[in-house]
């Protein structure tokens, strides 16, 4: 395998594949608004930090909707690690994920 910048080349593709699949379906802000009520939850609490583990709870509303989508993608594969987030994620369509992305990226602006 090659490395490009430090990254192997299936992996930077990988990424990308996820991407564009997610990325091809259109986000409806309404429909994710319904399902984006578990992720309100922690996302939508100012200052919230969870006990334990201890870590800040970043508030999502308004955050670029690409990041969004790239963000839960990471989480479903588990390529970006956090047991919580994983567990959610897993349960997400490309449809769902581009739905609480258009949701939370037109709220909080």
């Amino acid at each position: 395998m090659r490395w490009i910048g430090g990254l192997r080349v299936p992996l930077m593709l990988a990424a990308v594949a996820m991407t564009t699949s997610a990325q091809a379906v259109e986000g409806d802000a309404e429909r994710g608004r319904v399902k984006a009520d578990t992720c309100l939850g922690c996302h939508a609490i100012p200052s919230y930090s969870n006990a334990y583990p201890n870590y800040h709870v970043p508030k999502v509303g308004g955050q670029n909707e690409a990041y969004i989508i790239s963000a839960l993608l990471a989480y479903r594969s588990g390529s970006r690690a956090h047991s919580t987030m994983h567990n959610n994620a897993l349960a997400l369509s490309d449809q769902d994920i581009a739905d609480i992305a258009a949701f939370f990226s037109s709220v909080g602006k």
